[in-house]
């Protein structure tokens, strides 16, 4: 038999082992490469599952469009977070200063306004350069002293939120106040009426950050960068991957859609109030819409998608609970539940996998 034959029938051997493994792969292994390649899928099943359910036992009254764009109106804001505490979960980093980043510049706008007499404008564009520079003080402390994230975004919370009150002296903004000499502060808070439905400006710049976050992780070197670095930090140093830079940047878009997402909530609530519980609670609603959106804790696996769905998936069962009627603390004992399910259904696929 010549050396061609044998190849040939090595090969052929080959094809039948390949052709034995898929078929013993089974349901259970098509369904783990399904979620294995598109991270949002389970988030997405989960959405669809608790919407239909919902309207199934509420009826009209929660598949209603005014209904449901409700849900987006609630989950706003914590939705920009997400986007932000995804970015650095992706680097196997996580941000516990999300919530106080965007409460202290939602303060800075409003103070600048009323304060200094800067025109609204000026001051949101001064806002969101503060939360730039707060995400790359993080980000360099993080990637140049080596310091551990939990703990520089842990002490980098502490410090804003105490500025916080020390810069405003605790001093609220009125709604009244800024709709009569500065609006463009409620600029995010603008509605728009289609079929039925209410948007605000703020949901609208929600949904298209996700889409625009989504197109570069997934579309462009950058996002490549990010998910190699979140994956394996030296073996993406050894590829030609400047780590220092991804993650500056990533730490500073980060802080700059915190700082977007202080706009939002001074769109939302209409008022600018330094102890707005979003300074406390942001970063646990952020993390647990992405941790729900099966973005990997691990770092380097994930999809924005998912955490998109994932503050969609809270705002569900919020809304749905209570139109229900039921105690509001089945809306946490059922997120809990969702968390832990999350984490062991990302357990699953990185051992199977491996």
């Amino acid at each position: 038999m010549s050396e061609t034959d044998n190849y040939e029938t090595a090969a052929s051997r080959d094809g039948d082992f390949a052709s034995f493994d898929d078929h013993k792969k089974g349901l259970l292994g098509h369904f783990h490469n399904a979620l294995h390649t598109n991270p949002a899928l389970v988030p997405l099943i989960v959405l669809v599952a608790a919407v239909i359910g919902f309207g199934i036992l509420l009826g009209s009254r929660f598949l209603s469009p005014f209904a449901l764009t409700l849900i987006l109106q609630q989950v706003q804001i914590v939705g920009v977070l997400a986007a932000a505490q995804t970015l650095i979960i992706l680097t196997a980093g996580i941000d516990l200063s999300v919530g106080a980043i965007a409460v202290l510049t939602s303060v800075i706008m409003g103070q600048f306004t009323f304060r200094y007499g800067i025109p609204a404008p000026v001051s949101v564009v001064i806002g969101l350069g503060v939360g730039t520079a707060l995400g790359a003080v993080s980000g360099w402390l993080v990637s140049r002293v080596k310091l551990p994230p939990f703990i520089v975004t842990l002490g980098m919370w502490q410090i804003v939120l105490a500025a916080n009150y020390l810069y405003s002296a605790n001093q609220t903004i009125r709604s009244q106040d800024i709709e009569a000499e500065a609006p463009f502060l409620h600029f995010m808070g603008v509605k728009l009426q289609f079929a039925g439905a209410t948007f605000t400006l703020g949901v609208i710049v929600m949904v298209l950050l996700v889409l625009i976050l989504a197109y570069a992780l997934k579309s462009t070197a950058w996002g490549r960068h990010v998910y190699a670095v979140g994956d394996d930090p030296e073996a993406a140093q050894l590829a030609g991957v400047n780590v220092h830079g991804t993650l500056m940047s990533v730490y500073m878009l980060a802080g700059f859609i915190c700082a977007l997402a202080g706009w939002v909530m001074i769109g939302r609530f209409g008022s600018v109030s330094p102890s707005a519980t979003t300074g406390v609670i942001g970063n646990i609603q952020a993390i647990t819409a992405v941790v729900i959106g099966g973005i990997s804790l691990f770092g380097g696996r994930g999809s924005i998608l998912g955490a998109f769905f994932g503050a969609l998936i809270v705002g569900v069962f919020e809304l749905g609970l209570r139109m229900a009627g039921a105690d509001p603390q089945w809306t946490f004992l059922l997120i809990g539940v969702l968390i832990i399910a999350a984490v062991a259904v990302d357990q699953w696929i990185r051992e199977v996998s491996s």
